[in-house]
């Protein structure tokens, strides 16, 4: 089987089951002594972080929801068994059952770079806070303290929130881990 046959294909799953699917596709296809011709199943993710309760917390999401990458050459029953597969909705471009359509090397240089830059930077954390917003200190010598989002720095992950201390307000630089939203 020459590697260079295979090509990529785009996979459209359940949207939220994409691991289930996936497990799936891997069983089917090593039951059906199908391995020569799969050599890849992947799914796009992306490390994201946020705060909860005062803890960063990792999460990794899927950067096309629903959607699952297959390097394959598709011949003989292969397309069959993974369209059959529960939870696949089918190939992405193919019509009525049709052939399935592979995605152009730049496509998938592009895809996968993504997903090698995301798994290797520290990806971006969802900003939980706005301006404006009141929020409690909860880690630091003003624990307790509540106050006022006055500026949002996303690169170092600080907020300036004004805090009155002793009847005076106070501008305060806290990280997003020593805040929390107030109930």
């Amino acid at each position: 089987m020459a590697e260079n046959s295979k090509k990529w294909y785009v996979v459209r799953a359940i949207s939220g089951k994409e691991n289930k699917v996936k497990k799936y596709i891997e069983d089917e296809i090593h039951r059906n002594g199908l391995n020569d011709y799969v050599s890849q199943i992947l799914i796009p993710t992306e490390k994201v972080y946020q705060i909860r309760n005062g803890k960063k917390i990792n999460k990794e999401r899927s950067f096309f929801p629903g959607y699952i990458l297959v390097e394959a050459d598709l011949v003989g029953e292969v397309p069959h068994v993974i369209r059959n597969v529960n939870g696949v909705i089918g190939f992405l471009g193919a019509e009525k059952r049709g052939e399935p359509l592979p995605l152009r090397i730049s496509e998938v240089n592009r895809i996968l770079g993504k997903v090698d830059e995301l798994a290797e930077s520290e990806e971006e954390m969802t900003i939980p806070y706005v301006v404006g917003e009141n929020i409690k200190v909860v880690d630091g010598p003003f624990n307790g303290f509540s106050g006022t989002i006055e500026k949002i720095n996303e690169e170092k992950r600080k907020l300036e929130v004004m805090v009155k201390i002793f009847g005076r307000k106070q501008p305060l630089e806290l990280s997003f881990l020593q805040v929390e939203k107030e109930s």
